[in-house]
C-alpha cells in the first residue's frame, strides 16, 4: 500500500476537487484522565452533558467509559453538531475495539452526518482500513457516498491507498461512478501521481479517453497534477495513461491541451515527455495561447525551447 500525506494546507479538508470535509484529529486525552473528569460530575451530570462526554470518549477509545456513559443513557445513535455518531467519530480515530463495542450497542452504520457521509465514509477518507473491514462485515454499504456524491473508492484513491481501493473494487465498488463535480476515482487517482492506482482502476475497465467535467481527459488530469506529488510520480502516470493510446492534443472547453496544463503547472518533465510522444507546441487556446505563454518557470520554457 502507498498513500501520501496531503501538505499542510490540505491536511483537515479532503480536497476532492474533490471536497468532502475530514476533520482534524483532536490531541488525544489518556482514558484515565477522561474517567476521572467524569467521576467529579457523574452524580449530577445531565443527559447533555453524559452524551456530549461519549463523543470524547469515542474520540479517544476509551471503551470503559464510553460503556459507563451507555449504561448512564448516552445513546449510540446520538449525533454531535456536525450530525456524527459516536461510530462515525471512533471510526475516523482508527478505534477497532470501540467501533465493535458500539455496533454491539447498537450503532447504526449507516447514519449520515450533516455532510451525508457515514461511517465506513469517513473511516475510508482518514485511510482506516482495518475500520472499514469492520463496518462491511457488520453490512454497512460500501458504495454510500458522502458530500458531493464522493465516493469511498474515490475517497480512497484520493489517499493514494491502494489496500482499500482493491477491497472497494473486490465489494463491487464501480470504478467509472463519477461524483457531483463530475469526476470518478480515476481523476483523484491521476491527479495526484497514484500511478499503481490509476493503473488497477484501468484494468478494472476504465475509458482512458472518458471526458469528464469541463471536457477534461485524464491525460489532462495527470499532465496538470497537484503540486504536492513528486514530478517522478506524475511523469510515470502520464506515461503510463500515454502507453493505452490517448489522442495527445485534445482540449478542454478553455481549449487547453495536457502540455498547456503541464506547461502552465511548471511540470517541465511531463513537458519533456509529451513532446517526445509528439504533443503539438504550437496549438492555442480559446484565448490565443500556446504552451509557450503559459509556461511557469524557466525550466519549462527551455524543454518547449528543445532544451
Amino acid at each position: 500500500m502507498r498513500h501520501r500525506r496531503s501538505p499542510a494546507p490540505i491536511m483537515c479538508v479532503l480536497a476532492l476537487g474533490l471536497a468532502a470535509a475530514t476533520p482534524c484529529k483532536a490531541d488525544a486525552i489518556p482514558c484515565p484522565d477522561l474517567e476521572r473528569r467524569y467521576e467529579l460530575v457523574a452524580r449530577t451530570a445531565l443527559p447533555i452533558e453524559i452524551v456530549s462526554q461519549s463523543f470524547t470518549a469515542a474520540a479517544n477509545g476509551c471503551d470503559t467509559l464510553l460503556e459507563r456513559l451507555m449504561d448512564a443513557g448516552a445513546s449510540p445513535l446520538a449525533r454531535n453538531r456536525d450530525g456524527d455518531t459516536t461510530l462515525a467519530i471512533a471510526a475516523r480515530n482508527g478505534h477497532v475495539s470501540t467501533v465493535q463495542l458500539l455496533l454491539k450497542r447498537g450503532g447504526d452504520p449507516e447514519q449520515r452526518n450533516i455532510q451525508g457521509a457515514t461511517a465506513l465514509f469517513v473511516a475510508a477518507q482518514a485511510n482506516r482500513a482495518r475500520i472499514v473491514q469492520i463496518l462491511a462485515s457488520a453490512g454497512a454499504n460500501m458504495q454510500a457516498p458522502g458530500r458531493s456524491g464522493v465516493s469511498p473508492l474515490s475517497a480512497a484513491a484520493f489517499n493514494g491507498n491502494e489496500r482499500l481501493v482493491e477491497m472497494f473494487l473486490a465489494r463491487g465498488a464501480d470504478p467509472n461512478d463519477r461524483d457531483g463535480t463530475g469526476k470518478s476515482a480515476i481523476v483523484y487517482a491521476a491527479a495526484r501521481g497514484f500511478t499503481a492506482i490509476v493503473k488497477r482502476l484501468l484494468d478494472a475497465g476504465v475509458d482512458p479517453r472518458q471526458r469528464y467535467a469541463n471536457d477534461l481527459t485524464l491525460l489532462m488530469w495527470a499532465a496538470g497534477h497537484a503540486n504536492d506529488a513528486p514530478e517522478a510520480d506524475g511523469v510515470q502516470t502520464v506515461q503510463l495513461i500515454l502507453s493505452k493510446g490517448v489522442p495527445l492534443d485534445e482540449a478542454d472547453d478553455r481549449g487547453r491541451t495536457a502540455l498547456m496544463s503541464a506547461a502552465e503547472l511548471g511540470h517541465a518533465e511531463i513537458v519533456r515527455v509529451l513532446l517526445k510522444a509528439g504533443a503539438n507546441p504550437a496549438l492555442r487556446d480559446k484565448e490565443g495561447k500556446t504552451a509557450a505563454d503559459l509556461a511557469d518557470g524557466e525550466a519549462v520554457r527551455a524543454v518547449l525551447n528543445g532544451g
